[in-house]
């Protein structure tokens, strides 16, 4: 397990739903796709590591949580302005998503 963290620390986290309007593969990264997502108010990329898990033609229209607030990064040339949440089950991974579909940018309370 990670080392403990305070509420106050937990609570800086901007969590929200996220809807993905395009994707692709990462040209310079066989384990990552680049997602175009809109969170409500704006459109941003984001770059995963799910490529071989998903296919990008089958993430656009979905529903997924992100990290909106996390420092930007740019990773292997391309820019990364938030972080999907998912899980690492073995070797499968599993996406994050709501139950049901929700405004984009919705807050995860």
């Amino acid at each position: 397990m990670k080392p403990e963290i305070s509420f106050k620390e937990f609570s800086k986290l901007d969590i929200r739903v996220a809807t993905v309007v395009a994707a692709r593969d990462h040209p310079n990264a066989d384990k990552l796709l680049l997602l175009q997502i809109n969170i409500g108010d704006e459109e941003r990329q984001i770059v995963a590591g799910i490529r071989g898990h998903y296919e990008p033609e089958d993430l656009v229209g979905t529903q997924l949580i992100v990290v909106v607030n996390l420092a930007e990064a740019v990773l292997r040339g391309e820019e990364s302005r938030g972080m999907l949440l998912a899980v690492a089950d073995g070797d499968n991974v599993v996406l994050v998503r709501p139950e049901r579909e929700c405004a984009p940018g919705a807050g995860v309370e």
